[in-house]
C-alpha cells in the first residue's frame, strides 16, 4: 500500500530525514519508533503531501503521490490522525466528527460510519453535544481517531496517538488502534512509546537522526538489545 524509496526531506538547509526507505502492505500495520528529533513527524507530513521531498518517491497503491496536495491524498484514501490530535475546541464532538467526512457525499454511507464509530467508542455517545475542549485526553483521542475513519480510510497514518494519556488510557487506546486493523485499514503507527506500538503491530522500523537503524518483526525488534536499551527499558 506505501512505498518510500530513499526519501530526502528538510526545512531550509537542515535535512531531517536521510534517504529513508520503508513499506506497509495491504492490511498491515507497521510501526515507526524513535525518540524526540528522529523525524518522526516530518515523515508523516511528507506522506500526506504536507512537506514535499527533497529527492526520493512515496507511492501509494501503485500511485505516485510525493508531489500531490493533501486533498487529493486524502481523496485516495490516506489519512493521517495527527500528534496532539488538533481538534476544533469549541465545536461539539458531533461536528467534530463529521469534518472527517467532508470530501465524501453519499449520506447513508457517512450515517452508517457514524454509527460504527460510536460502536467503537461507546464513551462518545453521551458526550456528542459537548464543545470537544471539554473532553478529557484520551477521549479527544478517541475523537481523532474517529474523525479519521469518518474519511473512509484505506490507510490510516496516527502520529504518537499515546502522547500525554495516562498509562491505563494508552491501554485503551491501542486497544482501539488494533480493532481498526482488525477491519482491514492499513496503519502506520508513529509512537515514543515502543513497548505499547510493539503489542499492536506485526513490523516496525526505528528511526534515529533522520534514518532508519533498524526494521524487523515486532518480536525481533521487542527482543533486539539496543530497542530494548534505548526504548523499552530493559
Amino acid at each position: 500500500m506505501l512505498e518510500l524509496t530513499d526519501l530526502v526531506v528538510g526545512y531550509d538547509r537542515a535535512v531531517v530525514l536521510d534517504e529513508v526507505s520503508l513499506t506497509v502492505g495491504e492490511n498491515e500495520a507497521i510501526t515507526v519508533l524513535g525518540p524526540n528529533g528522529a523525524g518522526k513527524s516530518t515523515l508523516m507530513s511528507a506522506v500526506v503531501g504536507s512537506l514535499r521531498p527533497r529527492a526520493g518517491t512515496i507511492f501509494f497503491d501503485g500511485t505516485r503521490i510525493d508531489g500531490l496536495a493533501p486533498e487529493a491524498i486524502v481523496r485516495m484514501g490516506m489519512v493521517l490522525c495527527p500528534e496532539r490530535r488538533h481538534l476544533f475546541p469549541a465545536m461539539t464532538v458531533r461536528e467534530n466528527l463529521r469534518l472527517g467526512a467532508y470530501l465524501r457525499r453519499n449520506r447513508a454511507e457517512i450515517n452508517a460510519d457514524f454509527e460504527s464509530i460510536i460502536e467503537m467508542f461507546p464513551t462518545l455517545e453521551s458526550r456528542l453535544n459537548l464543545h470537544a475542549g471539554m473532553l478529557s485526553g484520551g477521549e479527544q483521542q478517541m475523537v481523532a481517531i474517529g474523525r479519521s475513519l469518518m474519511s473512509a480510510p484505506r490507510m490510516l497514518l496516527l502520529d504518537e496517538p499515546s502522547l500525554g494519556l495516562a498509562p491505563a488510557l494508552v491501554d485503551s487506546v491501542m486497544e482501539k488502534i488494533a480493532s481498526v486493523s482488525r477491519r482491514g485499514i492499513s496503519l502506520c503507527l508513529v509512537e515514543q512509546n515502543a513497548r505499547a506500538a510493539l503489542e499492536v503491530v506485526g513490523r516496525g522500523y526505528v528511526l534515529e537522526g533522520g534514518r532508519v537503524v533498524l526494521s524487523g518483526s515486532s518480536e525481533d525488534l521487542a527482543n533486539d538489545p539496543r530497542v530494548q536499551s534505548a526504548y523499552l527499558g530493559i
